[in-house]
């Protein structure tokens, strides 16, 4: 059997690969669906299936003490970074949004300190830096520019992530990581629900599939199973060890469309990737 830290990084490696199809799936949706619409109903959506699993595994409620918690997260992930991110990318592209995927894993990480205590080496700092950097220069370079508004919604989205990860890993040691999610899924129904209602679609037979489809992939996939794996790497690992492994995230992203697609892959994309992956294996010796 793997080791507690090496089991923790493959559960955040999967969690990872799960959250690279995120960003284009939400850029496909909000064709579709206006951006409040497309929060407040992948939210439901996630909640209806994390609140079965909680019943059929008979789970018990978190305590009182942890609701404060609960709603960190509820604010982070499950309204904050889908909304902020679905607003941004009316603005931008998802190619241009990797600029600011690439500073996630440094968010987290000091969100990690502030809530867990964490006291990684000074190295860390540097390779986690140096990979945030390397991200962000890939992916200015193959984006087409932003603008002011998609920027800086982008940069709350990062900041609310960052906060809802590190509190959600805390709170996953005494719940357990897919019960963190399910019960933020599950609070934040008394708002969320209300939402879908008051910005239900009038024109949902112009929807295509591939909208439908990128609904039914960040509701499911990014709003609850990526979370079942990312929290319990999380906990595993250590918070700011496997953050680190967010880096990766735009080049899953730009490989599943090479696979899928048949899209290109550029030299340069290789070359940054020996990059990103020397600086994750470095953090993570230094966490």
């Amino acid at each position: 059997m793997m080791d507690r830290n090496t089991a923790g990084w493959l559960n955040g490696l999967i969690g990872v690969v799960i959250f690279s199809g995120s960003l284009p799936a939400t850029r496909i949706a909000v064709g579709g669906f206006s951006p409040f619409f497309l929060t407040s109903t992948r939210a439901v959506i996630a909640a209806l299936l994390g609140s079965l699993l909680l019943l059929l595994l008979r789970q018990r409620p978190p305590t009182l003490s942890d609701l404060g918690s609960l709603l960190i997260v509820a604010a982070g992930v499950v309204i904050g970074f889908p909304l902020l991110t679905a607003l941004a990318l009316q603005h931008i592209t998802s190619a241009h949004s990797i600029v600011f995927v690439g500073l996630l894993p440094l968010a987290t990480a000091l969100f990690g300190v502030l809530r867990g205590a964490a006291r990684p080496h000074p190295a860390f700092w540097l390779f986690s830096g140096v990979g945030a950097l390397a991200v962000a220069f890939f992916a200015l370079s193959q984006s087409n520019g932003g603008n002011f508004s998609g920027d800086s919604l982008m940069i709350a989205a990062i900041i609310v992530c960052g906060l809802g990860y590190a509190e959600g890993a805390v709170l996953s040691r005494r719940l357990g990581g897919w019960q963190v999610i399910s019960w933020a899924l599950l609070i934040s129904v008394p708002v969320m629900l209300p939402a879908m209602l008051m910005t239900w679609p009038t024109g949902l037979a112009r929807v295509s599939l591939s909208e439908w489809l990128s609904l039914g992939y960040v509701s499911v996939f990014s709003m609850l199973v990526g979370f079942v794996f990312w929290y319990r790497g999380l906990v595993l690992g250590g918070i700011t060890g496997v953050s680190q492994l967010q880096l990766l995230q735009p080049f899953f992203g730009l490989s599943l469309a090479a696979l899928l697609l048949k899209e290109p892959v550029a030299p340069t994309m290789i070359a940054m990737t020996l990059v990103v992956v020397a600086c994750v294996a470095m953090a993570r010796r230094y966490a």
